[in-house]
């Protein structure tokens, strides 16, 4: 696909298929995705794969739709706040970057913000100087959502003189 289709397609997906993914083929769109913009290159991300005990212990309502893969995608909090949000801004890039580079290979994601709990940051064994950007269910989708309706962008610019 091209990347205005691609972007344009990208749904959040609710439920997925057991099919297993390559673990090459999702490294390659990790490795895709830490191309990311990231302020003075701090390359902030770190990626947790999630396993079937820490998953259980996240008690996902939807178990992250029975996706195959879970990911816990951090953030380095940086020395400051403007560093803060400089490296979650890169992270959401990188993020994104990853969520296109699966969506182009028919994989999808379910992104979850269940870690941000004091509970699942135990449960994930985060340490204190990174944030949870989100939890991720990785895979096959079994039904994809239509596209809810956005804001049309004509309403979201303004021109300054």
């Amino acid at each position: 696909m091209d990347v205005l289709t691609v972007i344009k397609s990208r749904r959040n997906i609710k439920k997925f298929k057991a099919d297993s993914i390559d673990h090459d083929l999702l490294t390659s769109w990790l490795q895709a995705a830490s191309l990311a913009p990231n302020h003075r290159m701090t390359e902030p991300w770190e990626i947790l794969f999630v396993g079937p005990k820490t998953r259980a212990g996240l008690n996902h309502k939807s178990n992250f739709g029975s996706a195959p893969v879970v990911l816990a995608i951090l953030s380095k909090k940086g020395n400051s706040v403007v560093e803060r949000e400089e490296n979650m801004a890169a992270t959401a890039c990188f993020i994104q970057n990853f969520m296109l580079a699966a969506w182009d290979a028919g994989v999808g994601t379910l992104w979850s913000s269940i870690g941000i709990t004091p509970k699942n940051r135990t449960v994930l064994g985060v340490p204190d100087d990174y944030d949870i950007v989100g939890v991720f269910g990785v895979g096959f989708p079994e039904e994809i959502p239509e596209a809810k309706p956005r804001t049309p962008i004509e309403m979201k610019i303004k021109h300054l003189s």
